[in-house]
């Protein structure tokens, strides 16, 4: 796959870290190449589930580069940016496309809120940075300043700038960006039905559950490709119950849960966040027994 044509599935990877604040390299590549060879199409580490807002700098860069040196080229790697001051943005994405990043995912955070012109030019300074595609990420439930249907669109015209993924509740206004900015890419989150996604036009997800159903979700997109409408969205009622227990706690918690059970060691989410209890776990480990065998249709 060229990063001209990203698609497919992108498993936001977890962190995985010891109570010292060291990141667990050799657990993390080996969580890259179990997925690679589940058939993911891409890694994008620092997503959401990467718990990128409780990272050092020092922390970024070695999941980044952990991931790229894991990967070997063979999947994209779409490195997550994320920063409130717009020097740092920049610098973090020209960091890791110097480690080999084949995309940049990039993030807006924000203290106090801006306004349209402020978000406009924080990822237009991100792409300009930069010689590989940007992922646009808005996420509405966390973010202050979230990306207008008018700033998307203007942001569209730049060249590096071919992707978003939204991680809004509004399957909606992924078919007004389609249709307001018709060659710009749209994948799906988790907080999305993918497979709904993808027969509106989407490209994929990017999502956290795909670190622990990634064959599964390969299976859901390769029947949506392929057009099988009906195979597709009997397993696509069947992967639902991952995003309905994940919904109810922690997402990075529940990933690392999960990740765990199967036989990770990732450790838990940085605090403050809570990791999950033993009847949480209980719940996650339940649902993810279920769908074992899912992926084989």
């Amino acid at each position: 796959m060229t990063t001209s044509e990203l698609h497919g599935v992108f498993p936001y990877l977890v962190t995985p870290i010891d109570p010292s604040g060291r990141v667990k390299t050799d657990v993390l590549a080996t969580l890259c190449g179990d997925l690679i060879k589940a058939g993911v199409h891409g890694l994008t580490p620092l997503g959401s589930t990467g718990e990128f807002a409780y990272l050092s700098n020092e922390q970024r860069t070695a999941v980044v580069k952990t991931t790229i040196e894991a990967a070997r080229k063979r999947v994209p790697v779409i490195a997550g940016v994320a920063a409130t001051a717009t020097a740092d943005a920049v610098a973090q994405a020209k960091s890791y496309q110097a480690l080999g990043a084949d995309g940049i995912l990039a993030i807006l955070e924000s203290y106090f809120p801006l306004k349209d012109a402020q978000v406009e030019a924080y990822f237009r300074a991100i792409a300009d940075a930069v010689d590989i595609p940007v992922v646009l990420y808005t996420n509405p439930q966390f973010q202050r300043s979230d990306l207008s249907l008018d700033t998307i669109a203007r942001l569209a015209t730049h060249p590096r700038i071919g992707y978003i993924k939204d991680a809004s509740t509004n399957t909606g206004r992924l078919l007004s960006i389609m249709n307001r900015c018709p060659d710009m890419k749209v994948f799906s989150a988790s907080a999305h039905i993918p497979a709904a996604v993808m027969l509106i036009g989407g490209v994929g997800w990017m999502a956290g559950p795909a670190c622990v159903v990634p064959r599964q979700s390969v299976r859901l997109y390769d029947l949506c490709r392929a057009g099988r409408w009906d195979e597709a969205m009997k397993l696509q009622r069947r992967m639902w119950s991952v995003n309905e227990a994940f919904a109810r706690f922690n997402l990075a918690a529940c990933i690392k849960a999960g990740l765990q059970a199967q036989g990770y060691d990732v450790g838990e989410p940085v605090p403050p966040q809570p990791a999950l209890g033993p009847d949480e776990r209980k719940i996650v480990e339940k649902t993810l027994a279920e769908l074992e065998d899912a992926a084989t249709g």
